[in-house]
């Protein structure tokens, strides 16, 4: 994905400003969560978590501190010991998340580096739709240009989705480019609640999304 979204990039998303950075960053922060959903215990750790991860700009800082990245691991496995034993892959699973951290170094390389190409990188997406079997995996580059991939899903357990990557398209405000499907895996929702999900996959990186106040389309 990382290979060839910066190929592209260089050529289709031109600078609207001279100089990208003076772009205000997207702003990340998050709600307050009162889902009844939610025990005590999960809620602190929730808290602990989302604090941890609060100033690592979705993961680029966390990777040269080793340090932080165990300590947000930890955390994460803590609430997926919380989750042990939950379904994930229900309806709750479907909607439209929004990254707040990963160790996903592709997406993480094009959030960091997107500058380079004359643009930034926006929200970062995944679009799930449980009943549909279907995944894409986004990111918008405002205020025009998006990449994102197609992905058919299974369920394979009660955390676990298989997904195949059908299609990816590279689309500007009056341009698209579709790219050739690649890639399949897996990722368990480790855990879920009504307003955060936190995902391993089956190259052993680890995501945190929250449900986003809006639904992305195509």
């Amino acid at each position: 994905m990382a290979t060839t979204t910066s190929l592209l990039l260089p050529n289709l998303f031109k600078p609207q400003n001279p100089n990208p950075k003076n772009h205000p960053a997207p702003c990340y922060s998050h709600p307050r969560f009162t889902c009844s959903s939610v025990t005590a215990q999960s809620q602190l750790a929730r808290n602990h978590l989302l604090t941890l991860i609060s100033d690592q700009d979705r993961g680029i800082k966390t990777q040269t501190d080793p340090l932080k990245r165990a300590s947000i691991v930890d955390a994460i496995e803590a609430m997926a010991d919380l989750g042990a034993g939950s379904v994930t892959t229900g309806d709750s699973l479907s909607g439209t998340w929004r990254l707040l951290w990963t160790t996903e170094k592709e997406q993480l390389f094009i959030i960091d580096k997107a500058h380079l190409f004359g643009t930034r990188a926006g929200d970062v997406l995944q679009v799930i739709d449980v009943r549909n079997r279907t995944l894409n995996n986004v990111i918008t580059f405002p205020p025009d240009g998006v990449f994102f991939v197609r992905s058919g899903i299974e369920i394979a357990s009660p955390q676990r989705v298989n997904f195949r990557f059908t299609s990816a398209v590279l689309r500007g405000k009056n341009w698209e480019i579709p790219l050739p499907p690649f890639g399949q895996g897996w990722f368990e929702t480790v855990y879920l609640d009504d307003d955060l999900r936190l995902a391993k996959d089956i190259r052993g990186d680890y995501l945190v999304v929250d449900r986003a106040l809006y639904s992305w389309k195509e």
